[in-house]
């Protein structure tokens, strides 16, 4: 892959941008990527992550679960059954991310 392939966005001084570089940036936010492993594993409730994942609490989860629906890796769902609830699971986008991240792994 060519390094034109790597940087198409200009940063806001001018600097060429790689979208795998963007895309990490995105994910690096406060709890996200805690957030995308353990949807990568199971459907999440909102409750249960603030249990699961420490020092979270339910504004900055809030946050970081909607922006993880903006980049379409996770996907809102609405339970309408008593008592009603909402789930989270990994988009097409966000599973096809698993193999990738399970690579990264590796290399550590």
């Amino acid at each position: 892959m060519s390094q034109k392939n790597l940087t198409n966005n200009s940063s806001a001084d001018g600097e060429e941008i790689c979208p795998v570089q963007k895309f990490l940036k995105a994910l690096s936010g406060k709890l996200k990527l805690e957030i995308f492993i353990l949807a990568s594993q199971s459907t999440l409730r909102f409750s249960s992550l603030l249990r699961d994942i420490e020092g979270s609490n339910k504004q900055s989860l809030s946050i970081a679960l909607r922006e993880l629906e903006e980049m379409n890796l996770l996907e809102r769902v609405v339970i309408r059954q008593k008592p009603l609830h909402v789930e989270y699971n990994l988009t097409k986008k966000g599973k096809a991310l698993i193999p990738v991240f399970q690579q990264l792994e590796g290399l550590i």
